[in-house]
């Protein structure tokens, strides 16, 4: 690059290559908490969203509220460790809108808090299932879709327990680990196909998933204490760089984690 070259091109949108518009984007646990912040944040960035959730009734309650803000948005109810729904959600994907360029695996479990002693194999297969296999299953079911469309990106929601394991979350905390790992494989493999895959780890974010933290008034000041940023987050702050990892904005990157934990791990 000549050092008189303009780094941005002149008259360029500063925001065009944040928008999403005509791409379709999958969105697993797409109905509340992180997951409904990325859809509607999507969404409202001009794409059109296939979401999911294990309860049509959630799905069609976030599917009321989006349509009411006038987006083209879909969905049905798919369980991520059930193989026969990923696959129905994606050929109901594929009907609706004939390709897939975004893929958001959001959708989590954690049935078991405790010791690793504690924990049987019953809740490890079903961590494991949700937690990996399901988005490893739904990505190998998309790529032929985004590979012919010469690109693609995927943003898998992980945890700063897959980077350091949180105290009684054991089974979540390597599931996690495993995910990043399954990010990174993914960017190196699929990368010449046009695929980029990046991870996002959030911290305490005020959902109803991790309501048993931020509830606590102890836990809360234990983990606040640890944060530069003293607040919980908000699905909105994980919303914002899932937008920038699937948009163009981000077409370098790939295999990376991006932490959005207030600083937590710093």
């Amino acid at each position: 690059m000549s050092p008189h070259e303009p780094l941005i091109p002149p008259h360029e949108d500063p925001l065009a290559r944040l928008r999403l518009r005509g791409k379709v984007a999958i969105v697993t646990g797409g109905t509340r908490g992180i997951g409904l912040a990325i859809a509607t944040t999507f969404a409202r960035a001009g794409a059109h969203v296939a979401l999911s959730s294990r309860k049509q009734e959630h799905v069609d309650a976030a599917l009321h509220a989006l349509r009411a803000e006038g987006h083209t948005v879909s969905g049905i109810a798919a369980h991520m460790g059930k193989p026969d729904d990923i696959a129905r959600l994606v050929e109901y994907t594929m009907e609706q809108y004939d390709g897939v360029d975004v893929v958001v695996n959001n959708a989590a479990t954690n049935p078991v808090f405790g010791p690793l002693q504690e924990s049987g194999d019953e809740a490890f297969d079903k961590i494991f299932g949700v937690n990996v296999k399901g988005p490893l299953a739904l990505c190998k079911a998309v790529h032929s879709s985004m590979a012919s469309r010469g690109a693609g990106s995927i943003v898998n929601i992980a945890s700063i327990g897959g980077v350091s394991p949180e105290a009684g979350l054991g089974l979540y905390s390597v599931s996690k680990s495993a995910l990043i790992s399954l990010t990174k494989v993914m960017a190196q493999e699929w990368g010449a196909d046009g695929i980029r895959a990046n991870a996002i780890c959030p911290g305490l974010i005020k959902t109803k998933f991790s309501a048993a933290l931020w509830q606590d008034e102890h836990i809360k000041h234990e983990i606040l204490g640890h944060q530069p940023i003293r607040r919980v987050g908000v699905p909105q702050d994980v919303a914002g760089l899932a937008l920038f990892l699937a948009s163009g904005a981000s077409s370098y990157c790939t295999g990376s984690v991006y932490m959005v934990d207030g600083g937590y791990l710093a």
